[in-house]
């Protein structure tokens, strides 16, 4: 379980940063390169995720990896991870900056979980939707879950709106259990 208080203060940390140095931007795609870099290659998450490799071999061998390639910012955000054997929480962190760079645009993050793929048009109808009810700006992103048999749920930030089948389902169970 990753302990989103600590993966928040992180995220805020280097998206301080980046804002003080004027790239924000730069920065959050420098550490999605690091991430996609590590995530791509199962071998080099092994190395990248396990306690028993001496953290300052992985420093030597990240630094060599992306030193000159990506912003000292985003370096050091992963090296200091490294030093603090915090390395289990990067993609999390990543997500978390994503959050603020939108929020510092007047953004914020809509997730659409649907049971079947939505076309452009209709996310952006129930973001348009949601947009007018809640008087926010957001940027929806799509996540197709089967489970959910039909319906879709909608998260925006810690509210979620559930109008799935298999929320539905949960819902009776739960009260039919409680009845007996």
């Amino acid at each position: 379980m990753i302990n989103r208080t600590l993966v928040r203060r992180y995220a805020t940390a280097v998206y301080s940063l980046a804002q003080d140095a004027g790239a924000v931007e730069r920065i959050g795609k420098d550490l999605e390169r690091i991430v996609a870099s590590i995530e791509d290659n199962e071998q080099t998450k092994r190395f990248f995720i396990a306690p028993v490799i001496n953290r300052y071999e992985k420093e030597r061998v990240l630094t060599k990896a992306f030193e000159g390639r990506v912003d000292d910012i985003a370096l050091h955000a992963l090296l200091l991870l490294v030093r603090k054997h915090r390395e289990a929480i990067l993609r999390a962190l990543l997500d978390e900056y994503r959050v603020l760079e939108m929020t510092g645009r007047g953004v914020e993050p809509l997730i659409v979980t649907s049971a079947r793929p939505l076309s452009k048009e209709e996310l952006a109808s129930i973001s348009a939707r949601v947009e007018r009810i809640y008087g926010r700006h957001f940027q929806a992103r799509l996540v197709v879950d089967p489970e959910l048999v039909g319906g879709m749920r909608i998260t925006m930030g810690d509210r979620r709106i559930d109008g799935t089948i298999a929320g539905r389902l949960e819902e009776l169970a739960r009260t039919l259990t409680a009845a007996i």
